[in-house]
């Protein structure tokens, strides 16, 4: 018996068992766990480890704690058995050799919620992580999730949109790692001694849709914009615009690897001009946009549809309305300036819409031509595929140069950009690492409405940090 084992009894005793996940956020277990995993946090380092002997004895209590929280919770999630068993193995292993760096492969390896694809399902999720827009260092996390998945998110993945990989969550609980703007639980993100083949990635679609809801009721006041009936509906229904956010999600995730791809889709691989990562991630929601363009036509134009049907229909329209809006009251002012490749993409479609005369600013009041605003977001959506489709047969530095005339067509350039003025011989000539380097933080600043609805917007966002769907 390990001493981790041997001293839970002494330390903490064992909580009660717990055999509803629906009420698990309100149990003895999870408080235990919570409060255990929140505690050993301060002693981690960086990596994960807890290189300060003197620490060991309080971090072999805390995991003492975890596990014993683990176990009294593992009878509500049954579904979750394999993982759950593993988990305590691995931190029981932790805590044994000593708190090195965390290895939690094998826990990982037997965590499958693509397999559970059940609305309303929910997991336990325990691992030493980083969290994406969160914190960098592995530290332990802990939460409860609860799956979202509607009839016709699963006819969608059935059939046209297949993303076996896509798993849509809501937040029930958690430790400090996600009172940030994290919105993802991806694997790649755990400690763990090699990188296996990755078989789901999670997005929080209710943390997004509450963002959303708070981000465009402000936008939308602060520039007199008059929403459209179904876009208004959102702003007060989070359920509506949670479904709304796994539609849009579905697609875009699954656009990442389709497509006439000059170069690997997971670009985070690759070190390129931060430019290239806002195209992508562009053409991946204009994707999401066209695609829900299509099913909105086609099922509009049928008679007889099923009831996930009809909320298809339904929420293909919405899609449209949250990428636009999304994309441009939130993306494009959220975060630095510091190679902010999402607030470029949003910069961009605005600039995009705004040139092609179906987006107005004028008597600084916001408005939309909407008939014409699918067809000229489809025209970007466009100019990227056949972007993509020219740079197959281009080198890479030949690519980023095309890309950049993309972006600099619709948005203008730093007054001190190398790149605007031409890349010198040298670094044409020489290594791609010297493109990049050229490139500025802020190559491509907020125009001056942008800076305007910063200024006003910024408390706004701010106030989404940690949001979840519960928060109005």
């Amino acid at each position: 018996m390990s001493i981790t084992t041997a001293n839970t009894q002494a330390i903490i005793g064992e909580p009660e068992v717990v055999e509803d996940a629906a009420n698990a956020e309100g149990s003895a277990a999870w408080d235990l766990l919570k409060s255990a995993a929140i505690a050993i946090r301060p002693l981690q380092v960086k990596d994960g480890s807890i290189p300060v002997e003197a620490d060991h004895a309080a971090a072999a209590q805390h995991v003492a704690a975890i596990i014993a929280g683990i176990r009294a919770l593992a009878p509500a999630f049954p579904h979750d058995a394999e993982y759950l068993e593993a988990l305590v193995k691995d931190f029981q292993r932790w805590a044994d050799e000593g708190f090195g760096v965390p290895d939690f492969l094998d826990s990982l390896v037997a965590f499958q919620p693509q397999q559970h694809r059940v609305d309303g399902i929910r997991h336990l999720v325990v691992f030493p992580m980083y969290t994406q827009n969160g914190s960098s260092d592995r530290l332990v996390e802990a939460l409860i999730v609860e799956t979202i998945w509607p009839e016709f998110i699963a006819e969608l993945e059935a059939g046209d949109y297949g993303n076996k990989l896509f798993v849509s969550l809501r937040l029930v609980d958690f430790t400090p790692g996600y009172d940030t703007n994290s919105a993802v639980l991806f694997p790649e993100t755990v400690a763990m001694r090699e990188i296996p083949p990755f078989t789901w990635g999670a997005i929080f679609q209710d943390r997004e849709a509450a963002r959303y809801r708070r981000v465009v009721r402000a936008a939308s006041e602060i520039t007199k914009l008059d929403l459209p009936e179904q876009a208004a509906r959102m702003l007060d229904d989070q359920a509506l615009t949670e479904k709304t956010f796994v539609m849009w999600d579905i697609i875009h995730d699954r656009t990442h690897m389709r497509g006439d791809l000059p170069f690997d889709p997971f670009m985070i691989k690759q070190r390129m001009p931060f430019f290239l990562y806002s195209l992508e991630e562009l053409r991946c929601d204009l994707t999401a946009f066209r695609e829900s363009v299509k099913i909105q036509k086609r099922l509009s134009a049928s008679d007889d549809l099923s009831d996930a049907e009809q909320e298809m229909l339904e929420h293909s329209a919405l899609v449209q309305y949250a990428v636009i809006f999304d994309r441009i009251f939130r993306f494009a002012i959220t975060g630095t300036r510091v190679r902010n490749y999402d607030g470029l993409g949003g910069q961009l479609l605005f600039a995009w819409l705004h040139q092609r005369g179906v987006l107005h600013w004028t008597d600084t009041r916001l408005a939309f031509d909407w008939d014409g605003v699918p067809d000229a977001v489809v025209a970007l959506g466009d100019a990227i595929d056949e972007l993509y489709w020219r740079s197959i047969d281009r080198p890479k530095t030949a690519h980023w140069l095309a890309a950049y005339e993309l972006v600099r067509g619709v948005l203008t350039p730093h007054p001190a950009s190398a790149w605007a003025r031409g890349l010198s011989d040298e670094v044409l000539s020489g290594a791609p690492k010297g493109y990049t380097d050229a490139v500025l933080d802020d190559e491509f600043p907020l125009s001056m409405f942008f800076e305007a609805l910063d200024k006003k917007m910024n408390p706004v966002i701010e106030s989404t940090v940690g949001i979840r769907g519960t928060d109005d």
